[in-house]
């Protein structure tokens, strides 16, 4: 590659991360139907071409917004087990569970994930997204539990989609609460005994 054309990839790359830099903030503060193009690429300092170049149209940079969002997320979760010191499966996916939950208790998190991804994407483009980066994750787990003796050898792909079904409504259900500390206390009280009757003794 010539020294032209890696400056101009740099260039394109920039402009990519200086819109859904601009487009994470403007998103997570108005929503997506509050905000419009000319906001987006006054905030990114770039042209309204640049913006239609690199994303096509708006729902498309919001696409590109949640996949870095939900990215970071399975990163936070992948730290999060990392924590579980022990390596005890129920607590190991208690934190996992709890570090999702503390997640989407952020303002951007609520908005861009759990509010407008579904609206604005539909149900299965933001399904596919989010499970792009946790699905994995959480079979990965399910699977090591399994080699390990500690889960009860049940299909992990069905398993793993029933615990993150689980874990979107449990958020829903904590976002929405009066008390949101408390409504996830009792989350947790209520996922602890379903995820010790998956355990072996």
């Amino acid at each position: 590659m010539t020294l032209s054309r890696r400056t101009q990839a740099d260039r394109s790359a920039a402009t990519r991360a200086a819109l859904i830099a601009a487009g994470r903030t403007l998103f997570a503060q108005h929503g997506f139907a509050g905000v419009g193009t000319e906001a987006i690429v006054r905030e990114a300092s770039v042209s309204r071409g640049a913006l239609y170049h690199q994303f096509g149209d708006k729902t498309e940079l919001f696409a590109a917004v949640l996949d870095e969002v939900e990215h970071e997320i399975a990163q936070e979760l992948v730290a999060a087990a990392g924590t579980s010191g022990d390596g005890d499966f129920v607590e190991l996916m208690l934190e996992t569970f709890t570090a999702w939950l503390d997640a989407c208790q952020t303002p951007h998190v609520q908005r861009i994930v759990l509010i407008d991804g579904p609206s604005v994407l539909g149900w299965a483009r933001w399904r596919a997204i989010c499970q792009h980066h946790v699905l994995g994750l959480v079979e990965g787990m399910l699977s090591e539990g399994v080699a390990a003796g500690a889960l009860t050898p049940l299909p992990v792909k069905p398993l793993a989609h029933v615990l993150l079904a689980m874990a979107d409504e449990a958020a829903l259900y904590v976002d929405a609460a009066p008390s949101p500390a408390a409504a996830q206390a009792d989350m947790v009280a209520v996922v602890r005994p379903l995820i010790e009757a998956l355990a072996r003794e």
